[in-house]
C-alpha cells in the first residue's frame, strides 16, 4: 500500500499531465466499452431472431437438409403429433412446432404472382414469434380457423401488389405431392410485416391443416423446437438425438447465416478499434512517463546510490502506470454507462439494415465480462508502457544518472 501510494502522488507531481493522460485513457475505454456494446446488443438480438424464427433445434429427415425436393414434401414425414408430444416431456422444451415449407400461385381473380408459403400450427407458432412479426391489420392465425373457413396472413407487400385488405378471399395454387394441381380460396385474416421486403413481398402463413389439404399429404418438412433458455440447445441436441436417431438435428446456429456474417464483421471492425485505442493509450502512457523519467533522472540516481534495487525503481514507475491506467478504466466506464443509459432515454433509431425496411433502436448493452476485460486490458497496457518508458533510465550507472541536466 505504501509503494501504491507512492505512486499516485507522484503521479500528481505534474496534475495537468496526469490529467490529460488519464483522460485520454478514459475516452479509450469508453470508445471500446460503447462499440463493444453496441456490437453485443447486436449479436443478442440476432440470436433472438433467428432462435425464434426456426427455433432452437430444428428436426427433419436428412435428405431435406442435403437434396433438393423433386415434388413437394418428398423429404417431409408423418407422424408429427406423435414426435412432439415425445419431444414436451422435457421440462426444458417450451414449444415443439411442425412447419410445412412449399409455394405455388396467389391469384385475387384479376392477378397472379409466385408466393413462398409456411404451414403453422397456430398453437405455438405466434407465440414464439414475439416483436418479430408484426400484425399491421387483423389478427394472427388460431386453432378456430378450420378447413371449412381456411384463413391465412399474407405480407404487406404482397397484399398491396393483389389488392387485398382483411376478409378478402385470395385463390392459393400449388403442385401436390403427387405432381397434380391444386387451388384453395383463403380468406386473409390478417397482414403482417417482417421488416424484410423481399419476404414481405411473398410471404403467405396458413395452418398446417390448411397447407396439408393444399398438397394433399399428411406430411409436415420441419419439427421447431423451441427451449426455455437458449444455452440449453447443445445439451438438448444430443438427449433429442439419442431420442429420434432417424432424424437429422440442427441447431439456431446452423440455419444463422446472417447472424453469423455479422458477427465476423463486427469482430473485425471492433477488434480492430480495440487494437488502434490500446495502441494510442500505450503511447499516451509512454510519453507520460518519458517526461515524467527524463525530469527524475537524477533522483532515480539519488535512489541507486542509496541502494534501491533496479528492479524496485521499476515497479515504482509501473505502480504510477497503473494508477493512471486504473482512474482512466474507472471514468471510462463511468462515461460509457452514462452515454448507455442516455441512448436507452433518448430512443434513438439507427437506420435499416440492408435488406430490411425498419430500422431499429440504438441500444448499447453492458455486459460485466466486457468492463471486465477491457479494464484489465487498459491496466495492463499503461503498466507495460510505463515499464518500457523507464527501463532505459533505471539501466543508467549511478554516475550517468546524478550527471544527468
Amino acid at each position: 500500500m505504501k509503494a501504491l501510494k507512492l505512486a499516485y502522488k507522484n503521479v500528481l507531481r505534474n496534475k495537468r499531465r496526469a490529467i490529460t493522460t488519464t483522460l485520454l485513457t478514459a475516452i479509450g475505454v469508453a470508445a471500446m466499452l460503447i462499440g463493444g456494446g453496441f456490437a453485443d446488443f447486436t449479436y443478442v438480438s440476432l440470436k433472438e431472431m433467428a432462435a425464434r424464427e426456426n427455433g432452437n433445434l430444428i428436426m427433419s429427415t436428412p435428405e431435406y437438409l442435403n437434396k433438393e425436393e423433386e415434388t413437394p414434401m418428398q423429404y417431409g414425414f408423418a407422424g408429427y403429433k406423435k414426435i412432439a408430444k415425445q419431444i414436451r416431456q422435457f421440462p426444458e422444451v417450451r414449444y415443439a412446432v411442425a412447419k410445412i415449407a412449399f409455394s405455388g400461385l396467389i391469384s385475387n381473380g384479376d392477378k397472379s404472382t409466385i408466393f413462398v408459403g409456411s404451414g403453422v400450427d397456430p398453437k405455438g407458432e405466434f407465440k414464439v414469434k414475439g416483436p418479430f412479426l408484426q400484425v399491421k391489420k387483423g389478427r394472427v392465425l388460431s386453432r378456430l380457423d378450420t378447413l371449412d373457413n381456411p384463413q391465412m396472413l399474407i405480407g404487406h407487400l404482397l397484399a398491396k401488389s393483389m389488392k387485398a385488405d382483411v376478409g378478402s378471399v385470395l385463390t392459393l395454387m400449388s403442385t401436390t405431392v403427387d405432381g397434380g394441381l391444386n387451388a384453395i380460396d383463403v380468406t386473409v385474416k390478417g397482414i403482417v410485416a417482417t421488416g424484410v421486403p423481399e419476404v414481405d413481398k411473398r410471404m403467405v402463413l396458413v395452418s398446417i391443416d390448411t397447407a396439408q389439404e393444399l398438397l394433399q399429404t399428411d406430411k409436415v418438412s420441419t419439427l421447431s423446437v423451441y427451449l426455455r433458455h437458449i444455452d440449453q440447445t447443445n445439451a438438448m441436441q444430443k438427449k433429442l438425438a439419442k431420442l429420434l436417431p432417424q432424424f437429422r438435428w440442427q441447431t439456431w446456429l446452423d440455419q444463422a447465416v446472417f447472424y453469423q456474417a455479422v458477427r465476423n464483421l463486427y469482430d473485425r471492425i471492433f477488434g480492430v478499434m480495440g487494437i488502434i485505442m490500446l495502441i494510442i493509450v500505450f503511447f499516451a502512457i509512454s510519453n507520460t512517463v518519458s517526461m515524467s523519467v527524463m525530469e527524475r533522472t537524477r533522483e532515480i540516481g539519488t535512489l541507486r546510490a542509496l541502494g534501491a534495487y533496479r528492479s524496485e525503481i521499476l515497479r515504482n514507475f509501473m505502480l504510477e502506470g497503473w494508477v493512471m491506467g486504473s482512474f482512466g478504466a474507472v471514468l471510462g466506464m463511468i462515461l460509457a454507462l452514462l452515454v448507455s443509459f442516455t441512448t436507452l432515454m433518448l430512443d434513438i433509431q439507427m437506420p435499416p439494415p440492408p435488406g430490411r425496411a425498419e430500422g431499429y433502436p440504438l441500444i448499447i448493452n453492458t455486459p460485466l465480462d466486457l468492463y471486465i476485460m477491457v479494464s484489465i486490458s487498459i491496466i495492463v497496457v499503461c503498466s507495460l508502457a510505463a515499464w518500457g518508458a523507464s527501463r532505459k533510465a533505471v539501466k543508467k550507472t549511478i554516475v550517468e544518472a546524478l550527471a544527468h541536466v
